[in-house]
């Protein structure tokens, strides 16, 4: 499971304990991937709970920080939706050439940052099965007991969760409120000591498949001053990025840049993750 920080995970039957050390952070019968640029390790009294995962099964960190001061909102735009085409058949069509994976990547790398992805990842593609007929199970905690909470909060991050879907990959998300249904779960802390706004811990199958994933997200930066709603949907929005199968990029233009300074979505960020979700899970 990949932990972009804090977040809580599901109760698993016969669960088997996770261990970690300092620098050598490493998880009992799970292998520890860490992101580019973050280091996950868990402090005292900051302990980090990993999702109990099956044997075979790879347990990764990711983790992201928000700008004190987000790059100003730009006017948003809206395309007019064409109207269905109607016409006579076309009857002398091509036949449609089934394409390789790496014959894919090729053709859909321009204006993405898959490079940086497959670079991290030793050419490897991680994400969820298509799962548009049956959502991603979401859980989302009511923080009312931490300093500065707002309830507004839950409608930016269930917001940020509406920018993913709209770039169109096969994945679509459903709001629960059992925990115990959940399959993604997203927690709150006052802060981190480390400089992150937010964690995320996924886990994947041998076969690079997704199959659960925690969130946390702070309510303050680590300097004890409050994020705002804005900043709280910004490292939302990088956070799901990760629970996708995305990575850090130097487009610092991009929701997925280490340290998130806009507000919405790239076209880098949403090419890349349209990409991602038209390759195949594994090593390419």
């Amino acid at each position: 499971m990949q932990q972009h920080p804090a977040r809580t995970s599901p109760q698993h039957a016969a669960p088997r304990r996770a261990t970690f050390r300092t620098a050598s952070t490493h998880a009992t019968r799970a292998a520890l991937a860490v992101g580019a640029t973050v280091v996950a390790l868990p402090l005292a009294g900051h302990p980090v709970r990993i999702p109990f995962t099956a044997p075979g099964h790879v347990v990764a960190v990711s983790a992201g920080t928000v700008a004190g001061a987000l790059a100003p909102a730009l006017p948003r735009r809206t395309r007019p939706i064409p109207e269905r085409l109607s016409g006579p058949a076309v009857t002398n069509a091509p036949t449609p050439v089934a394409l390789t994976p790496r014959e894919r990547l090729a053709l859909g790398a321009s204006g993405t940052y898959i490079g940086e992805i497959l670079r991290v990842r030793d050419s490897a593609v991680v994400r969820w099965p298509e799962r548009v007929d049956r959502p991603l199970t979401v859980w989302v905690a009511n923080a009312a007991g931490l300093a500065d909470w707002r309830p507004a909060y839950l409608a930016r991050v269930a917001d940020a969760f509406g920018a993913w879907t709209r770039t169109g990959v096969p994945v679509r998300f459903r709001f629960v409120q059992d925990s115990s249904a959940a399959e993604v779960h997203v927690a709150w802390t006052d802060r981190f000591r480390e400089p992150y706004s937010g964690r995320t811990v996924w886990s994947r199958d041998e076969h690079w498949w997704l199959t659960d994933a925690n969130i946390t997200l702070a309510l303050h930066h680590n300097d004890g001053s409050p994020l705002d709603e804005d900043q709280v949907r910004a490292i939302a929005l990088h956070e799901i990025g990760h629970l996708l199968g995305l990575d850090h990029t130097t487009d610092s233009t991009s929701v997925m840049a280490a340290r998130v300074r806009v507000r919405e979505l790239s076209a880098a960020d949403q090419s890349t993750a349209r990409l991602v979700y038209a390759l195949p899970a594994g090593h390419l």
